[in-house]
C-alpha cells in the first residue's frame, strides 16, 4: 500500500496490507448487511411518500411539522416499532435515555439493571451511587442490577431471580454496548434471550435497551425482538455523519406518548417542538446511516486486525461477530494509551493538530482522553477512540465516515506508538 501524504513506517504498511487480506471475509460480511439495512431504509423511504416539502423549516410552537411527524414514522417503521421520537432538540444519547426513564418510572417503582452497571454518565439519572440533584433516586425510584457472569455475558437465571425477589421492578434495563467496560457487546440474539427470560417471569415490566452504537449494524432490532422502548443518539449511528445533534427513542404507542409528555409536558407531547430547519440534515442522516455504519465496522475489523498482529488483544476479533461499532485494543499501559489517541488524532479531518491529554470529563469517575478530530462534535459515528484512564488501559474507537481516512488514522495510531517505543518492529 502506497502513503504519499503521511510517514508511515514501511514495515507498519506491510502489516496493514496482510490486515485487509485477514479482514476480507468479515468485510464480505459487513457488506451483506450493509446492503440489506440500506435497502429496509431506502424502502421505508418510497412507502412513506418523502418529498421536498418534508424539509421545510417550521418556527414557534411546531404545530403541524408533517416533515417532523413522517420522520417519525419512517424511524418507528425502520425499527419495527410501533411509534418513534426522533428529535434534534435531544441533545445526547444520555439525554434520550433519561426521557425513557423519567417517562416510565414513578416513585415506589424500581429500575433492574439486566446488564450490570450502565455507563458512567447514567450515574447521576439513576443517583444510587452518585448522589445528583433531580436524579430518579430523588423521586423515590429504587435501583437494582444484576452482574454479568464471569464470561461477560448475561446472567438469566439471576435476572428472573431478581424479577420474582421484587416485585416493584417496573422497567428492566439492557445496555447494548459495552460502554467503558472489556465486556462484549450484546447481538440481538443476546437481548431476545434476556426479553424471553423476563417476559417468562413478568408480562408486565417495560423492557428497555440502550441502543447507542448498535444501529444497523445487524438486521435486526431490539424492537424486532420484543423490546418495549429503545433509545439512541443521533451523532453516533443513526444520524449517518450528517445529523448535528438529536436523538430518538422507538417502542410502543403508549410508551412513545409517556416519552413524548415527558419530552415536552403533558398535554403537549409530540405536537410542539419547531423543527427550526434541521429537518433535511436528519432525513439525509438517516438515509445515509446503514452505508455509514458499515464503513464505520471496517474501519473497526480493520483496526482489530492490525493491532492483533502487533500482538494486542482486541476485542471484538476479525471475525467475531458484531453488535455494535466500537472496536477495544487493550494497550496495557497508561503511555501506550495516551500515545494511541494522539496518533489517531493526527489522522482527523478536523483538529489534526491538537495534541489530546487526559482530562477530568464532567460525568466520569476517572480521567479520560478522547481522539476527536471531526466535523460534529463529539460525533461518535466519526472516527474516534476515548478511554479512561484505568486498567486494563483499553482504547475504545469507533466510527470513520469512510473506510479509507478511517484506515489511515488507524495506521498513524499505530505510528505514534511505534515513535513512542510502546513497541518494536
Amino acid at each position: 500500500m502506497d502513503m504519499p501524504f503521511f510517514n508511515v513506517d514501511p514495515k507498519l504498511l506491510t502489516l496493514s496490507e496482510q490486515a485487509e487480506v485477514i479482514a476480507a471475509e468479515a468485510f464480505s460480511e459487513i457488506t451483506r448487511i450493509t446492503e440489506y439495512n440500506q435497502q429496509k431504509v431506502l424502502s421505508a423511504f418510497i412507502r412513506h411518500h418523502v418529498s421536498e416539502s418534508h424539509f421545510v423549516p417550521t418556527t414557534g410552537y411546531g404545530y403541524g411539522d408533517r416533515g417532523r411527524d413522517a420522520l417519525d414514522e419512517i424511524l418507528a417503521d425502520i425499527m419495527g416499532a410501533e411509534d418513534a421520537l426522533i428529535r434534534h432538540s435531544i441533545v445526547s444519547g444520555t439525554h434520550a435515555i433519561a426521557i425513557a426513564l423519567f417517562a416510565i418510572l414513578r416513585p415506589g417503582d424500581t429500575l433492574l439493571a439486566a446488564t450490570g452497571a450502565p455507563y458512567d454518565t447514567l450515574e447521576q439519572v439513576i443517583g444510587h451511587k452518585v448522589p445528583s440533584a433531580g436524579s430518579l433516586a430523588e423521586y423515590d425510584v429504587g435501583y437494582t442490577q444484576v452482574e454479568l457472569t464471569e464470561a461477560g455475558t448475561p446472567d438469566l437465571l439471576a435476572i428472573q431471580s431478581a424479577l420474582e425477589a421484587d416485585q416493584s421492578v417496573k422497567m428492566v434495563h439492557i445496555q447494548r454496548s459495552r460502554g467503558y467496560n472489556t465486556r462484549p457487546s450484546l447481538t440481538i440474539q443476546w437481548i431476545e434471550r434476556i426479553i424471553k427470560a423476563v417476559r417468562a417471569i413478568r408480562k408486565d415490566v417495560i423492557v428497555f435497551v440502550d441502543n447507542c452504537y448498535g444501529e444497523f449494524v445487524e438486521e435486526r432490532e431490539p424492537n424486532e425482538v420484543g423490546a418495549d422502548l429503545i433509545a439512541g443518539s443521533l451523532i453516533k449511528n443513526p444520524g449517518g455523519g450528517i445529523a448535528e445533534n438529536g436523538g430518538y427513542l422507538c417502542g410502543t404507542k403508549e410508551c412513545i406518548e409517556q416519552c413524548a409528555y415527558r419530552m415536552t409536558t403533558p398535554g403537549l407531547g409530540r405536537e410542539v417542538g419547531a423543527s427550526l430547519g434541521h429537518t433535511r440534515s436528519l432525513y439525509m442522516g438517516l438515509f445515509q446511516a446503514p452505508h455509514v455504519v458499515g464503513e464505520a465496522l471496517k474501519t473497526a475489523v480493520y483496526a482489530a486486525a492490525l493491532f492483533s498482529s502487533l500482538g494486542y488483544e482486541v476485542s471484538p476479533a476479525v471475525n467475531e461477530k458484531r453488535a455494535d461499532i466500537i472496536q477495544t485494543v487493550m494497550l496495557r499501559e497508561q503511555e501506550a494509551l495516551i500515545a494511541f489517541c494522539q496518533g489517531m488524532q493526527k489522522g482527523a479531518p478536523v483538529d489534526a493538530f491538537v495534541v489530546p491529554e487526559p482530562w477530568d470529563m464532567p460525568g466520569y469517575t476517572s480521567q479520560v482522553i478522547m481522539a476527536a478530530g471531526a466535523f460534529t462534535m463529539g460525533a461518535s459515528i466519526e472516527l474516534s477512540a476515548d478511554a479512561p484512564l484505568r486498567e486494563p488501559f483499553a482504547a475504545y474507537m469507533q466510527g470513520g465516515l469512510n473506510y479509507h481516512s478511517g484506515k489511515v488514522g488507524v495506521l498513524l495510531a499505530a505510528q505514534s506508538m511505534l515513535e513512542k517505543g510502546c513497541f518494536t518492529l
